[in-house]
C-alpha cells in the first residue's frame, strides 16, 4: 500500500468502516485471537466509570466498547463518524445514545464529560493531535482521558513476529472473515506507522493533557494511555 493510500480522506475512512460494520466485532475477535475482550475490560477499569458520570466513547463503532460503561451506571455516549457502524450498533443496543461525530469537531459542549475514551480509533482520525485537543475541550476540569491503541511490542523478537503477522497473516485472515478485507490492509499499515508508547504520551501532553502515563497490554502490542484534564 502506498503512502497516498494510507493518507485517506475522512470520507474514505468512514466509507471503509461502513463497509466492514456488519461483521466488525466478529472480525476483530478473530484477528486479535480473542485479546480484544481483555483489552476492552482493561479500558473500563482504567476509566473507572461511576454511577451518574457522563462518559464519551469516541470511535465507538457498534457500541461493544460502550455497553460496559452503561452497565456500571454511567451515561455513555457512543460517538463515531461511520454511519454504517452507528446503524448496526443502534439495532443491537437501542438504549444507547449513538451520535455521529467527527473526532476533530465533536458535537458537544465544552466540559460536557467526566471521562473520555477512544479505543483503536485515534490513529484513524485525520489529525490525531487535533482529536486529542478536541477530547480535552469536551472534558471537564479534572476529568479523565483513556486512550487504548495499538503500539510497539517491548520485546524485540516479538516485535518482529508481530510486524510479520500484521503484513502477512492478517490480510489472508481478513479475507476469510471480513466483507471488506482491503480495509484491514489499511489498518495493518496504519498500526505499523503509529508512534510508540513514549511518542504518543508526548503528543497527549502537547495537546494540553496533564500527567500522561501508559500501561502496556499484551507485551506492548497495545498500550493504555491515561491523562487528566
Amino acid at each position: 500500500m502506498t503512502r497516498a493510500q494510507l493518507d485517506k480522506r475522512p470520507s474514505d475512512v468512514a466509507a471503509m468502516f461502513d463497509a466492514v460494520a456488519r461483521r466488525y466485532d466478529l472480525t476483530n475477535d478473530v484477528l486479535s485471537l480473542g485479546q480484544d475482550r481483555r483489552w476492552r475490560r482493561a479500558v473500563v477499569e482504567a476509566v473507572d466509570p461511576r454511577p451518574g458520570e457522563r462518559v464519551l466513547d469516541l470511535a465507538a463503532g457498534t457500541g461493544t466498547s460502550s455497553q460496559p460503561f452503561a452497565d456500571r451506571g454511567a451515561t455513555v455516549v457512543p460517538c463515531d463518524f461511520s454511519w454504517g457502524m452507528l446503524h448496526v450498533g443502534k439495532r443491537a443496543r437501542p438504549a444507547l445514545a449513538f451520535t455521529a461525530g467527527d473526532g476533530t469537531r465533536l458535537p458537544f459542549a465544552d466540559g460536557a464529560f467526566d471521562a473520555v475514551t477512544i479505543s483503536f480509533g485515534l490513529r484513524n482520525i485525520v489529525d490525531p493531535d487535533a482529536g486529542l485537543r478536541e477530547l480535552r475541550r469536551v472534558t471537564r476540569p479534572g476529568g479523565r482521558l483513556v486512550v487504548c491503541e495499538f503500539s510497539h511490542p517491548t520485546w524485540a523478537p516479538l516485535r518482529t513476529v508481530y510486524v510479520e503477522y500484521l503484513m502477512r497473516a492478517l490480510p489472508p485472515l481478513a479475507r476469510a472473515v471480513s466483507t471488506s478485507p482491503d480495509a484491514y490492509v489499511y489498518l495493518a499499515e496504519s498500526i505499523r506507522a503509529w508512534p510508540d508508547q513514549a511518542a504518543l504520551a508526548a503528543r497527549v501532553a502537547a495537546a494540553g493533557w496533564s500527567a500522561p502515563r501508559w500501561r502496556n497490554l499484551s507485551a506492548g502490542i497495545v498500550a493504555l494511555h491515561h491523562a487528566v484534564r
